[in-house]
């Protein structure tokens, strides 16, 4: 058993009583009165408790010396108890206190003094311990039941009596043998990250010529791109103590355990010096204070902040200590933490693009077994847009389903299946859907293929299914862009706009009836064109104006809800989606009418595999051009490493 384990609560030098002073003075109270009791003795308690009898002195006699005196008379009065006999006398030069133990049952001596016509009566006789025991007993269990909740709190909440001690359990404390080349996708960041490294390595060198090293370095970014890994990463490189901890561990109900929590972090890392302390998801604790308005913020959170900043500062620029933070909401931190000299340095852990994702899916698939045909190309195609833990995630489902068909390696097919049920979602073999919907749903998804193959600036098709997947698609297509996407211009918006109406206009084409399938199309269409009107300044209804601001670089989320413009500008607002989506609505029926033959042998072939790939749409697209001499509108296609998008 390890000393921790034996000694709940022991401090550096394993001093146990100088840590539990409860505990301590519980003991120390019980050995006193021990103590005291014993000095003073049983015959003198006995002797003491004979009050208002002027008793000069006391005198233990044998049981036949008591007998002796009652039978002559010589006692004025007994008490007889269980074990003792008191008896008061006059022996001439003062009344004497005798006191004797009884000897067995004795019928004899009532009957004696009963003969002698003496005064008696009985007493309970008081044990020290039993009334030690009475009144400390209750003490005893509000110590007890006090400990007992005091070490609970202590061991969830890492400190002492109410979590105001230490934190060190709420701080992982390691050397982690993570390394750059484990950290993939993300060269950009690794780069600026490299003289942090080499600081902690030789802090010497920086030192003598003056330079300063940034204290503490955010890493912001999208979740799951690997700004833990990074971190890690980075104390691995150095081979220095890192040191790890949530942002939202500091904050409890009682104001000032942030505090004390941040203090006791950093005076951890220094100790330890070189060293790395890392708060993930640092937004916890760094919120905007002026986020709180005229009414004030939440006074623990402010208080951590505080002690935080003030920590920072406290620090030479020639101390070892690197601090890192990662956030993927940096837009919402207080000014006071990004100014120079605190986290003065921001690196993006982007989304990694293709060959990023090349490089991480390799990194992954080194611990599986793969078949021959695995292409991680095409892998590193169909998941544009995926950051780095849904890759991970690909790869094991991929791993698992070849393990669910006793399979002993993991083949293309199985990485395929693990990229569509991370994007559209488990498949549902077994939801059964009659005839008539499954027709409905083959237009519907031939209408969004289609479009997306006649439409300049939309994203080629990967796959069209009418197999149900997820919670409520009945059916998908799945598009890839053509190349890395960082910007869209104002075509290849509106070229998404007609893609996600061709669903419903094909419906409307070929069976005659819209149905509730193209409600998550509309939403999209119209949240597209809202943000043109709002944020990007294409349309003349708001010019250059921006109407609302965007929420988060990384969260996602759109806009905002608050509302920066007139009635009138929101009646202009309204009208011009409405017509916008009316125009596009009549030209998409208008593209699918002209290539009416082509859907028709999109939905047959629909019909017959369920699903087919992006290749087999474009061959009867161009088939049909060809033999109705229509002039093609495919466009050459490049290589699609962009972000894959799905209509369902």
């Amino acid at each position: 058993m390890s000393q921790n384990e034996s000694n709940p609560n022991p401090d550096k030098n394993g001093n146990f009583f100088n840590k539990n002073p409860l505990i301590t003075f519980a003991i120390f109270s019980i050995v006193i009165i021990m103590l005291f009791k014993a000095f003073i003795g049983d015959e003198n308690e006995l002797a003491g408790k004979i009050s208002g009898q002027n008793v000069t002195r006391t005198q233990e006699i044998s049981y036949a010396d008591l007998k002796r005196l009652i039978e002559n008379k010589e006692v004025e009065k007994v008490s007889i108890g269980q074990t003792y006999i008191r008896a008061i006398g006059n022996d001439g030069n003062g009344k004497v206190a005798y006191t004797t133990r009884l000897v067995g049952n004795d019928p004899t001596l009532i009957a004696l003094l009963d003969k002698q016509g003496i005064n008696y009566n009985g007493f309970s006789e008081s044990n020290w311990f039993t009334e030690m025991f009475g009144w400390l007993f209750p003490f005893l269990i509000i110590i007890a039941i006090w400990m007992f909740f005091a070490g609970r709190m202590q061991r969830n909440m890492g400190g002492g009596i109410l979590g105001m001690g230490t934190s060190k359990r709420l701080i992982n404390s390691e050397k982690p043998k993570t390394k750059f080349d484990d950290v993939a996708g993300a060269q950009e960041a690794k780069e600026e990250v490299l003289e942090i490294v080499d600081f902690l390595r030789y802090p010497d060198r920086y030192v003598e010529l003056g330079a300063k090293i940034p204290k503490g370095v955010l890493l912001v970014g999208s979740p799951g791109t690997g700004k833990t890994l990074l971190a890690k990463a980075v104390a691995g490189e150095a081979d220095v103590p890192f040191f790890s901890v949530s942002g939202s561990s500091f904050i409890e109900m009682f104001v000032g355990v942030g505090a004390a929590r941040v203090r006791d972090l950093f005076e951890q890392a220094k100790k330890d010096a070189p060293s790395i302390i890392f708060i993930d998801e640092i937004d916890a604790i760094g919120k905007s204070r002026a986020a709180g308005g005229m009414m004030g913020g939440n006074d623990e959170r402010e208080q951590t902040l505080n002690q935080l900043l003030a920590e920072m500062d406290g620090f030479g620029t020639d101390t070892p200590i690197i601090i890192l933070a990662a956030t993927n909401r940096p837009e919402i931190l207080d000014p006071a933490l990004l100014r120079p000299g605190r986290f003065d340095r921001q690196v993006l852990v982007d989304k990694p693009d293709f060959q990023g994702r090349i490089d991480i899916l390799n990194v992954h698939v080194k611990g599986i077994k793969k078949d021959l045909d695995v292409d991680i190309e095409e892998i590193a195609r169909l998941t544009a847009g995926l950051a780095g833990a849904d890759l991970a995630n690909i790869v094991n489902e991929a791993a698992l389903l070849a393990g669910r068909k006793n399979q002993k390696t993991v083949t293309q097919a199985d990485l395929r299946e693990a990229v569509e049920r991370a994007i559209a979602g488990l498949s549902k073999k077994s939801r059964r859907i009659d005839e008539k919907e499954k027709k409905i749903v083959a237009y519907h998804e031939s209408g969004h293929a289609l479009l997306a193959e006649t439409t300049k600036g939309a994203k080629k098709v990967s796959k069209v299914s009418i197999v149900p997947r997820g919670l409520a698609a009945l059916g998908y297509t799945l598009n890839t862009p053509e190349e890395n996407k960082y910007l869209m211009q104002r075509h290849e918006l509106w070229a998404e706009v007609d893609v996600l109406l061709g669903g419903r206009a094909a419906e409307e084409v070929f069976i005659g009836e819209i149905s509730t399938g193209a409600a998550n199309d509309l939403e999209r269409t119209t949240d597209i064109i809202k943000a043109m009107v709002q944020m990007y300044g294409m349309s003349d209804v708001a010019g250059l104006m921006v109407l609302e601001k965007q929420r988060s670089s990384f969260l996602g989320g759109g806009m905002t809800q608050s509302r920066e413009y007139s009635d009138k500008m929101a009646e202009e607002m309204d009208a011009f989606i409405k017509n916008s989506l009316t125009e596009r609505y009549n030209a998409v029926k208008a593209r699918l009418e002209e290539y009416r033959g082509a859907i028709e042998k999109i939905v047959e072939l629909l019909y017959e595999k369920e699903n087919i790939t992006g290749d087999q749409v474009r061959e009867i697209i161009e088939a049909f051009e060809i033999e109705n001499g229509i002039e093609t509108k495919l466009e050459p296609r490049k290589e699609h490493v962009g972000e894959t998008t799905i209509s369902e």
